[in-house]
């Protein structure tokens, strides 16, 4: 496991990179996903969290719910007017969703946990 800091850090509604995931905290819980979106390859960990507790991708505001690390919303502005784009990069995440690492609080501090099954969260 790789320790991550306090339970306060990262702060409600923040994104940070941590052992080559990005690392965040939104809607009351924590969270770890792979780095890259899925429609450019942008760092998700320059990302922000938005009000449904989604990951935003920096570029072009694309949405990953991270608890499936399936895309909730294609990226905006000019990619939005693409036809057919935003209902692709969806299918995709289907089937090659953002990786998932389970976040644990420990005694106040948080940790990542290794990979299991691939990157994908147990139940």
């Amino acid at each position: 496991m790789t320790e991550i800091g306090a339970a306060a850090d990262p702060p409600a509604g923040t994104v940070r990179e941590v052992d080559g995931f990005a690392v965040g905290h939104g809607r009351g819980k924590y969270f770890a996903v792979s780095r890259r979106c899925r429609h450019l390859g942008a760092d998700l960990a320059d990302g922000t969290v938005d009000e449904d507790g989604c990951l935003v991708c920096p570029w072009h505001r694309a949405a990953y719910d991270v608890d499936s690390g399936r895309m909730t919303r294609g990226p905006r502005g000019f990619y939005s007017k693409v036809p057919g784009l935003e209902p692709l990069l969806k299918s995709l995440t289907w089937v090659l969703p953002l990786r998932r690492r389970r976040v644990v609080l420990r005694r106040g501090r948080l940790f990542l946990e290794a990979d299991v099954g691939g990157g994908r969260r147990r139940a």
